[in-house]
């Protein structure tokens, strides 16, 4: 793998993208030192302390969020834009269309959705600044405004952060700035578990069998995001001419986890979403309720969350892998997978095994999520480090480690996934 980086590193291309992601990531983490004025870090750590709702999104932000930094909302805004934009084109025809006009109408809605991240970012930070006002130092128009022109302001930066990766820069820029905040949580994640052992609440055997919980995890992530279910397909020979062509064996690879991480983070940004709305009421019934019945951990913010990983499994491996345009383009170019006639009977074929995958890659994707949440609980202890954040890491580093093969290959290289 040292020698491919060389390699990697000696391609003048590869390398200005390499350094180009590195620059930008470096620039986020600069600004997660940026405080915002009038913000009472007391209050803040007792909210932060006191809701598990908040402490995971502390995490996903990389501690911006009890810092109270000017990425304190992360990126969060533009997954939940994201949300609804792939869901209302789904629903209204007009951006179903525009998703299918190619480079023109994926840009359309790449606008719609900044102008939706940056109005739910103003909703999201009028939210904290109104409802909870101990946090701040002086209740005063001045004051709030400050706190959401801000929050918005870091929200639209890293949300250009993340677009200007993806395009210049190497992997999916959004996934990159989570797998950075969470990475940026492990020094203290490491402290907080010292100070567990040290008071007892955490014992050696704890300790050790946790980290055989993250070594499973490392190597199941990998194997799901890799393994592949592989449908032959069989081309008749075709006489063109004199010649003759076709005849070959080919296959389908279909991932078993076509999805990714995608399912998780976005699963994660809505589970957040009852806090959200609390927020703007904090001494109201609903509030109370929220807090009741969905604290994070608690048995209907499990299932809830377990249900969205799944569903969005399903739903992002929709969009990303159509039956119907691969059996239409096995069928125009004179193949057929073996045993199944042509046309909606390899539709047909090719969903159920679609669906079974997706099941089985959202099945693991949930229970990886949810086991810390359970060991945590039966500890007692807050698992900073836990299976949402593996699951996220370890995913978004083989989608970057794919990407940097996929640019080897395209240069004639040895890759890391051969290494």
């Amino acid at each position: 793998m040292v020698s491919t980086l060389k390699d990697a590193w000696k391609i003048p291309d590869l390398r200005r993208k390499i350094l180009f992601t590195l620059a930008l990531l470096f620039v986020y983490r600069l600004g997660s030192f940026i405080p915002i004025p009038f913000i009472d870090l007391t209050q803040l750590s007792s909210l932060v302390n006191g809701n598990g709702m908040f402490g995971l999104f502390n995490i996903i932000s990389g501690g911006n969020f009890g810092k109270f930094t000017i990425f304190a909302m992360s990126i969060t805004p533009y997954i939940n834009a994201s949300i609804i934009m792939n869901l209302l084109a789904f629903a209204i025809p007009a951006l179903e269309k525009l998703q299918k006009e190619g480079e023109e109408g994926r840009k359309k809605l790449a606008q719609y959705t900044r102008f939706l991240t940056i109005l739910l970012a103003i909703i999201q930070a009028l939210g904290i600044s109104l409802s909870f006002g101990d946090l701040l130092t002086e209740k005063t128009t001045l004051t709030v405004f400050t706190v959401v022109l801000c929050i918005t302001a870091g929200t639209a930066f890293l949300m250009y952060l993340g677009e200007q990766i993806t395009e210049n820069g190497i992997g999916n820029g959004i996934s990159l700035i989570i797998f950075v905040s969470i990475i940026s949580r492990i020094p203290s994640g490491i402290s907080e578990m010292y100070n567990y052992i040290t008071i007892g609440t955490m014992t050696a055997i704890s300790l050790i069998l946790f980290l055989v919980f993250i070594v499973v995890v490392v190597f199941g992530v990998v194997a799901v995001n890799e393994g592949q279910r592989r449908v032959p397909v069989q081309y008749a020979k075709r006489v063109v001419g004199r010649k003759m062509y076709g005849g070959q064996s080919t296959h389908i690879p279909l991932r078993v986890n076509m999805a990714g991480v995608i399912p998780v983070i976005f699963a994660s940004s809505l589970t957040l979403f009852p806090a959200t709305i609390s927020s703007f009421f904090p001494s109201s019934a609903f509030a109370n309720w929220v807090t009741t019945y969905f604290a994070w951990g608690s048995v209907a913010s499990t299932i809830i969350y377990v249900v969205l990983i799944i569903a969005f499994t399903y739903f992002y491996t929709a969009v990303t892998f159509n039956p119907y345009d691969v059996a239409d383009n096995i069928k125009k170019q004179g193949g057929y997978v073996p045993g199944i006639r042509p046309g909606k009977p390899t539709v047909d074929y090719l969903s159920r095994i679609t669906n079974r995958l997706t099941l089985f890659g959202g099945a693991f994707l949930a229970i990886i999520a949810i086991i810390p949440i359970f060991v945590g609980d039966y500890m007692g202890v807050n698992l900073q480090f836990g299976g949402t954040s593996l699951l996220i890491v370890v995913g978004v580093a083989l989608e970057v480690v794919k990407t940097l093969e996929s640019e080897m290959m395209m240069r004639h290289h040895q890759g890391f996934l051969k290494s």
